[in-house]
């Protein structure tokens, strides 16, 4: 039975439902690969690169420097397989921004 429209939600599902209408992001999803980072990344890697979002498939990640994106361009294929956990949550491919 689902509520009705006067009975009280959670508000964590009603925060969910609006950040999806928003920006189409999966709140959940990127708290799961904030868990998994540090072990798909050296230590070094994984305290300076930062997943942010992701957005139809495509994670977000910021990044100090280009030195930073240069490596987890190189390490994608290790990250993205170490994600396949979140079955079809899972990104499908990565994307770095620079820190502002």
């Amino acid at each position: 039975m689902t509520p009705s429209k006067d009975e009280p939600q959670h508000l964590g599902d009603l925060l969910r439902v609006m950040a999806k209408r928003v920006k189409k992001v999966d709140l959940t999803v990127i708290e799961e690969i904030r868990q998994h980072w540090p072990r798909l990344l050296e230590p070094t890697l994984a305290s300076e690169c930062h997943p942010e979002f992701v957005k139809n498939g495509v994670l977000v990640i910021s990044v100090p420097s280009g030195a930073y994106a240069q490596q987890i361009t190189v390490e994608r294929d290790a990250i993205l397989r170490g994600l396949t956990v979140l079955g079809d949550r899972a990104p499908t491919s990565l994307k770095t921004v620079r820190k502002a």
